[in-house]
């Protein structure tokens, strides 16, 4: 089965993203995780909080085992860019782009095998009023 989770607007470039993403395509969601956690980048910890909230969405709203999670595929793109400036000499103004990302994730991973246990078979007790019910209309349950 798969998961998405995706990340919009965040405030990194897409290409600085894509330098990180390239360590952790293909990997165990573990795996993953100890080499986002090793890397000394802005980058790995916004790609860490995305891959929990994909682990945190397979386990709770899909029960699957977070043993079996992999990476199916990492999407790295362009997000709109904010346009700020620099004033400099002789009344001129140097653009300065602001650059956003949006990061797709998709987890693949295997449901957790459930159990059944038999049910108890619980006695009923009947209440005074039922009891008197039966009487009065010469039924029983």
């Amino acid at each position: 089965m798969e998961v998405i989770a995706k990340s919009k607007f965040v405030r990194i470039s897409h290409k600085k993203l894509n330098l990180i993403s390239w360590a952790i395509r293909g990997l165990s969601v573990a795996e993953a995780e100890k080499v986002l956690a090793s890397l000394n980048k802005k980058g790995s910890r916004l790609l860490s909080l995305v891959l929990k909230q994909g682990i945190a969405n397979a386990v709770k709203n899909f029960g699957l085992v977070k043993e079996t999670l992999k990476i199916k595929s990492l999407q790295i793109g362009k997000g709109p860019s904010y346009k700020r400036g620099r004033a400099v000499s002789r009344g001129q103004w140097h653009p300065i782009l602001k650059r956003t990302s949006h990061i797709t994730l998709i987890l693949n991973g295997e449901k957790a095998k459930v159990v059944k246990e038999p049910k108890e078979i619980k006695e009923v007790k009947k209440t005074e009023k039922v009891i008197k019910k039966e009487r009065k209309n010469g039924t029983k349950s």
